[in-house]
């Protein structure tokens, strides 16, 4: 399954790995959807080294959907991305699980375009499980391990985002009255 991982196919799956890290350690969405454009890059480059066809198509429309998302928040444009996504399935897949990234990628269209802070990345944990899935049945070194790096640095953010979240809420109630009968 993990063969030779000094491939060039498994060196850009390292990269894109250093990549994904350093994108899913964005609490700004504008930086977090830069960084997931170079991400996405290399992922499609790393999964046609490893001859992952469905992987890489899916890798080439993450980066146009997220480049996309940038500029629009279009629950149509989303849901043509998700057609496009799909309709490439019958052309792709071989086998059951050829599914996962193309699946993968539809949950992660919808979240980028649909939702923002906290929400867009708890869609977008589903989005990695699968891909973490896909990743270690194709044989990615880097993939698996930017998937659980991304599961982990995601759920960071997400606390991070909460944490100072409720942090503004308390800064901004009202200062509770004295207990009656002082």
């Amino acid at each position: 399954m993990f063969e030779n991982p000094w491939s060039l196919a498994q060196i850009a799956g390292y990269f894109a790995f250093v990549l994904g890290v350093v994108c899913f350690l964005q609490s700004n969405d504008r930086r977090f959807k830069q960084t997931m454009l170079a991400q996405a890059l290399s992922y499609a480059i790393h999964f046609a080294l490893l001859g992952a066809i469905t992987s890489m198509a899916s890798a080439l429309i993450a980066l146009l959907r997220t480049w996309l998302s940038m500029y629009f928040n279009s629950l149509r444009l989303a849901l043509v991305i998700v057609a496009i996504n799909l309709a490439l399935g019958p052309w792709l897949v071989q086998v059951w699980t050829d599914w996962l990234p193309l699946v993968a990628t539809c949950v992660g269209t919808l979240a980028l375009f649909l939702f923002q802070g906290i929400a867009m990345r708890l869609v977008l944990l589903i989005a990695a499980t699968l891909w973490l899935i896909n990743t270690i049945l194709i044989g990615s070194i880097g993939g698996t391990a930017l998937e659980i790096l991304i599961i982990s640095a995601n759920l960071t953010t997400i606390w991070r985002l909460w944490r100072a979240r409720v942090a503004e809420r308390a800064t901004l109630a009202p200062a509770e009255p004295p207990p009656a009968g002082s």
